[in-house]
């Protein structure tokens, strides 16, 4: 028998801040899918620099393997697949180096690269949070399937960024402008059953057990399909009031079961595995060009914005959600604009001025 040649950048190496498994396909043997997961639980799976090179090697790896059929890419736990790059990084070292931060995204804007490139169909099993740049990394995959108590959305301009590493790229290309505009520019997180709803996922599963050990649908979210007072449909929304501090309350007192979300990998997996390996990968590979033609557009010109942006708004967002307490990790928006209109440089001076007391007590104290 002829002895393959292996493709692998750097055969052998051993991952020390990802998870990288692979795993059988029920029914099907000599075959296994591959999974990637962000190994990062504490800080809700943001990736470190560390991490993002070990995702593009393992996605790289993925890629050769023969016996791969697909490719999916999690996180660690229960509570986030991923929240974006790691803000303690981010306020402690990238903040205000804006050149060193240019050589990060370079690295970042190859992890997307290795997804939108992947020789294998990339699904992302979403286990909680989906923010900011993990919103990003996720919707370059072709697949996603959620826990309904996942989170989607972004967070860049509440926090000093703009959502430059994809997602406007990609947004608008699963839910339209209008919507990508509400999400990107408010930043108010979607529930998995709305993003189900908007197009952006290919399924949902309850997640939430109750103590009696029955699956419930995320009781934090309206999931009866009705049409609200101003003619809107409702389903996917957040409560509101009583009935959002009813819906709390419960899924407090409920365990979080993955064991569904799972089963449903396991079955989109066994159905790509009965394709065509070249015509599912071609029919990708055309489909992923809509994607590609923005993401080429613009990720260099977008890497060298979001460089120089950690030199001014970055510099105040990031130290104030790394440093802030829970409900001070915004700075004083209105604030910052009178300065700005009154011509005030953006130093360490006005830096501090804007913080609020807790992250300014925190960032001099890291300085």
């Amino acid at each position: 028998m002829t002895e393959l040649h292996n493709h692998e950048l750097l055969p052998g190496y051993e991952f020390r801040h990802i998870r990288y498994e692979q795993k059988p396909i029920p029914g099907v043997e000599g075959l296994h899918q591959v999974w990637i997961a962000l190994d990062n639980e504490k800080q809700l799976n943001s990736y470190t620099t560390a991490a993002v090179k070990d995702v593009i090697l393992a996605l790289r790896r993925a890629s050769t393997d023969r016996r791969a059929v697909a490719v999916v890419f999690t996180g660690v736990g229960s509570k986030a697949f991923c929240t974006g790059g790691n803000t303690a990084e981010y306020a402690t070292y990238y903040a205000n180096r804006p050149h060193e931060y240019l050589q990060y995204m370079r690295l970042f804007n190859d992890m997307v690269t290795s997804i939108l490139l992947c020789d294998k169909p990339v699904i992302c099993r979403v286990n909680g949070m989906r923010i900011g740049g993990g919103q990003e990394i996720g919707m370059a995959c072709d697949f996603s399937v959620a826990g309904d108590h996942a989170r989607f959305g972004q967070a860049g301009p509440v926090h000093g960024s703009a959502p430059d590493g994809g997602a406007t790229d990609f947004l608008h290309l699963y839910v339209g402008a209008a919507r990508a505009a509400e999400s990107l520019v408010l930043c108010e997180p979607w529930s998995a059953h709305k993003s189900l709803r908007l197009g952006m996922i290919n399924e949902v599963v309850p997640v939430h057990r109750t103590k009696g050990g029955e699956l419930i649908a995320n009781p934090t979210v309206i999931t009866d399909r009705y049409i609200d007072e101003r003619g809107n449909l409702a389903y996917g929304e957040w409560k509101t009031g009583a009935a959002l501090d009813e819906g709390k309350k419960l899924a407090a007192e409920c365990t979080v079961d993955l064991g569904e979300l799972d089963r449903v990998v396991d079955k989109l997996v066994v159905k790509l595995t009965n394709t065509f390996p070249d015509c599912t990968r071609k029919t990708l590979e055309s489909l992923r060009k809509k994607k590609l033609e923005h993401w080429f557009a613009n990720m260099e010109s977008s890497r060298s914005w979001l460089s120089l942006n950690m030199a001014t708004e970055a510099a105040a967002g990031f130290p104030a959600f790394h440093f802030g307490d829970r409900s001070e990790r915004e700075i004083d928006f209105a604030l910052l604009r009178r300065r700005i209109a009154e011509g005030a440089r953006f130093d360490d001076a006005l830096v501090r001025e804007v913080l609020k007391p807790s992250a300014a007590a925190g960032w001099e104290k890291a300085r």
